[in-house]
């Protein structure tokens, strides 16, 4: 892969370009976050049925991103792309027209294997045509535009819905999202003009998990994937799909002032990304603190919409403790920072697809364990008691991830102070501490 001194005009058109596509997707992803309801009702769902609709898209996502990278690596970023487009408009057309949960759920996880090719392109994109100090703040940037997505998907989508109707308010997103692949094709390059792309060999079969293990035997690589499992699930699985139910059945607010709570979420990103992205990019060496003391926040702010007497938590707690989470979304961007730093060029997207694994497992596992468990205690307990009751699956996954993101933060460290001592260069200058003495769990 070229490393490139300066960012230039065309550098920052091809990520316009590569950027729209993201942006598209997080729209996709997240349109059922405010459309829940009225997939309810089309299709005829309880809760741990409309659960699936997220469950399976995401696990899609999920599943998708180890062959993703092996595809970015193969074929590169613009022709990903341009098929990425393609599927999320072909998903979305589908879903528009769905009449049964059946082919609902096939537009869902077409969708998702469409968005599942955007993110990790798009961040090669960056990584060729940008220098190697800007990465982290251009990554966080696009992070902060997918979030316009994501607003798009809440206030002005609820309005389309209320005035078009599902079958349009879907067929306009789908119809537009596909024909911009047509744009993706042309507009895009891999690498900049005065570079010469490198031809990847094919990758045999029995030779992509060889190499998708050298990936994940490195600390850094694990260390990425534990901090995108623990920072960016519960944010996600509020905007994705459970906080508009929430907002409306066990806090009592209006459809309208649900999707206008729900925007901090997005709003939150979009104003934190780039601030995150410039500090982890001036000091790499607060990237694994930062991530840990947002997790502390996080298990408190949970504690707060759980624990509050009464169930019905104040409009600003629940605005502040949202904004709070959502600021995991932008830390979550050190994943691929550590991807990128300690794995080599050709190993890059393959390392980056597993630790956007992660986050992404989280998110299914969570939201999936929200929807059973309402499923279980619905009619039973109050909807304010049973939100608790479903969310204490968004704790536990938020606890076990930060645990394991601790243990592999303490391990690779002790590699990176393991290859000073060999003479080797380190990508992140490091302090010793008293407790990286400790013995390594």
């Amino acid at each position: 892969m070229p490393s490139v001194d300066r960012a230039t005009r065309a550098s920052w058109l091809i990520w316009t370009t590569a950027v729209l596509v993201y942006f598209a997707a997080v729209f996709h992803r997240t349109t059922l976050g405010v459309a829940g309801l009225e997939a309810s009702e089309r299709f005829g769902l309880g809760p741990a049925q409309l659960g699936v609709f997220t469950v399976l898209q995401i696990g899609v996502y999920a599943l998708m991103q180890i062959p993703t990278g092996l595809l970015v690596d193969r074929f590169g970023p613009r022709r990903v792309l341009t098929v990425a487009a393609l599927l999320m408009g072909t998903g979305q057309v589908l879903f528009a027209v769905a009449g049964s949960y059946g082919l609902g759920l096939v537009a869902r996880a077409v969708l998702g294997m469409g968005d599942a090719m955007t993110f990790i392109s798009v961040i090669r994109i960056v990584a060729a045509h940008f220098p190697p100090r800007q990465y982290s703040l251009v990554v966080a940037i696009t992070a902060a535009l997918g979030g316009v997505g994501n607003l798009v998907a809440t206030v002005p989508l609820t309005l389309l819905l209320g005035s078009a109707g599902w079958t349009w308010a879907f067929l306009v997103a789908g119809g537009v999202t596909a024909a911009y692949s047509v744009v993706a094709f042309l507009r895009l390059r891999d690498v900049p003009d005065d570079f010469t792309a490198p031809k990847p060999e094919p990758v045999p079969f029995r030779k992509i998990w060889p190499k998708v293990r050298q990936a994940w035997g490195v600390p850094g690589t694990r260390l990425g994937f534990w901090a995108h499992f623990s920072t960016m699930s519960t944010p996600a699985v509020i905007g994705l799909l459970w906080g508009y139910p929430y907002l409306v059945q066990a806090q009592g607010m209006s459809a309208k002032a649900a999707s206008s709570t729900l925007g901090l979420l997005v709003i939150g990103a979009i104003v934190t990304s780039p601030i995150v992205g410039a500090l982890f990019s001036r000091n790499p060496e607060w990237r694994m603190p930062i991530a840990g003391w947002f997790l502390a926040f996080a298990l408190a702010g949970w504690g707060l919409l759980l624990l509050w007497p009464g169930g019905r938590v104040p409009v600003p707690v629940i605005a502040v403790v949202f904004l709070v989470l959502t600021v995991g979304g932008p830390i979550s961007g050190v994943a691929f920072a550590l991807a990128r730093d300690y794995n080599p060029s050709h190993r890059q997207s393959t390392a980056s697809g597993l630790v956007n694994v992660g986050g992404f497992l989280a998110v299914t596992v969570a939201a999936l364990g929200v929807g059973v468990l309402l499923d279980l205690v619905e009619g039973v307990l109050s909807p304010q008691a049973a939100f608790r009751v479903a969310f204490s699956s968004c704790v536990l996954v938020l606890a076990v991830g930060g645990w394991r993101m601790l243990v592999w933060w303490r391990r690779a460290r002790a590699a990176v102070f393991a290859a000073e001592e060999r003479g080797e260069a380190v990508p992140v200058q490091l302090r010793r501490r008293r407790w990286d003495a400790l013995r390594v769990a």
